[in-house]
């Protein structure tokens, strides 16, 4: 683990020598050493205060794979040479704070990095982002998540008092009270994050460049995930009596917002709004604090930060020819652009959840774990998994099909750099399913 860790350290001030498309080489060659590493017994890997079980294992690889994608992702930045460096040695120190949060082994180390990472995607979206309202989303991103993390680090030094470690290890269920669940746990739910305090994620994503949409949709919204993984154990007495109320308000807002992304004329507003949809699913289903929601709250995770910026790149792409976000403009690419359509097609059915799709899986095992905590749950799930269907189809025949605007001027067609960008995001996504066992981390 250690090695693995003074690669990445070596590759930042390597930022500077390599090229652009040399670094992305050396991203899947990491990858490729982190899968040859691993065996599958899930066993800790321990090296002084870093180490990972399955959990943090298929969440740092998810790291590295998005972080190889996104530079491919941004040839805009290596043509126009807009910083190429300076974008390089951000996106690497991002991988590395992502890499030490999710094998942190004490708590407070994983506090420490997990607000760390926040520092590269602001300066992602300020840097590269390309609208004049970026200040304001870097801004949001920044204070809804610093607003809840003084109150973490208190419960932080209150739990050290009383437990004298902070090591996962030693964490055990504590008796706990209402402030303190709401001063632990609100950080990862802004973070997931939850209806009604999910208004950064919007903005985050529409100001962000190419990059920033996929980091985001991919791995900082595992975040929030990640860390009620960790820390429900502190919770599992008090947790059963205000987890129900948390469940109804995640559920009854992805029902919410999924009618909003039925009313959305901006494809990368359409795509943010149904990432909060699906996160509000995973909510739920880790709240439970059953077996199955755990399991299928790490397979939707994992699916969705695949499917959720495959769309951006699609959306991306179509908004690098037109100049144009609005479905209305971006219409009839059918006709000029069949081969990408394919894509959008396999890449929308992925996110609604249609076999052989990860998403699939974790949507089953999310029901079932729902549906035994409660059996009022169906009605919330039936609504949520219907208009995830719809908007999803809303998605693809509104940019597919229709009359071509008479706006578009010039025009080119599909790069071989695109179709392996969208190739390399929908085949771990539609093929995981086969190593299914990943899942099995408890």
């Amino acid at each position: 683990m250690m090695m693995f860790i003074l690669s990445l350290l070596f590759l930042i001030f390597m930022s500077y020598i390599l090229s652009f498309w040399m670094f992305s080489y050396i991203f899947s060659l990491l990858m490729l050493m982190l899968m040859i590493k691993i065996d599958f017994s899930g066993m800790f890997n321990i090296s002084y205060f870093l180490g990972f079980d399955l959990l943090s294992y298929t969440l740092i690889c998810l790291s590295i794979w998005i972080c190889m994608l996104m530079l491919i992702a941004s040839k805009g930045i290596y043509m126009n040479k807009f910083y190429t460096k300076l974008f390089m040695l951000n996106i690497m120190i991002l991988l590395l704070s992502l890499v030490l949060t999710f094998s942190s082994l004490n708590l407070f180390n994983f506090y420490l990095f997990f607000e760390i990472s926040l520092v590269p995607i602001f300066i992602l979206i300020l840097g590269w982002g390309s609208q004049p309202e970026r200040m304001g989303a870097g801004f949001y991103l920044l204070f809804y998540t610093l607003m809840v993390s003084l109150p973490v680090m208190i419960v932080l030094f209150y739990l050290n008092m009383k437990l004298d470690s902070l090591e996962f290890y030693f964490l055990k269920e504590y008796k706990s009270n209402l402030l303190m669940y709401i001063c632990m746990n609100m950080v990862f739910f802004v973070k997931i994050p939850m209806f009604v305090i999910h208004l950064w994620l919007p903005k985050a994503h529409v100001e962000a460049p190419i990059s920033g949409s996929m980091i985001l949709a991919g791995v900082m919204l595992k975040l929030g995930g990640y860390g009620l993984f960790r820390v429900m154990k502190l919770f599992i007495d008090f947790g059963m009596k205000i987890n129900n109320f948390i469940i109804i308000i995640s559920l009854i807002g992805g029902i919410f917002i999924s009618m909003i992304c039925l009313r959305q004329s901006d494809m990368k507003l359409l795509i943010a709004y149904s990432s909060i949809s699906h996160m509000g699913m995973i909510l739920a289903g880790i709240l439970t604090l059953n077996l199955w929601g755990f399991w299928g709250g790490l397979a939707l995770m994992l699916a969705h930060g695949l499917s959720s910026s495959g769309l951006f790149c699609l959306a991306n792409i179509l908004y690098e020819r037109t100049h144009s976000r609005s479905l209305f403009l971006n219409k009839g690419f059918m006709n000029l652009l069949p081969n990408l359509s394919l894509w959008w097609f396999l890449l929308c059915s992925s996110s609604m959840s249609a076999p052989p799709s990860f998403n699939l899986l974790g949507e089953i095992l999310l029901i079932n774990s729902l549906v035994y905590y409660s059996k009022f749950m169906m009605v919330c799930l039936f609504f949520l998994v219907f208009y995830s269907a719809v908007y999803s189809l809303f998605l693809y025949s509104f940019s597919q099909h229709g009359k071509i605007c008479s706006s578009m001027f010039s025009f080119k067609m599909g790069e071989s750099r695109e179709f392996l960008l969208l190739f390399l995001h929908w085949v771990p996504l539609n093929f995981l399913f086969l190593k299914s066992e990943l899942l099995i981390w408890i």
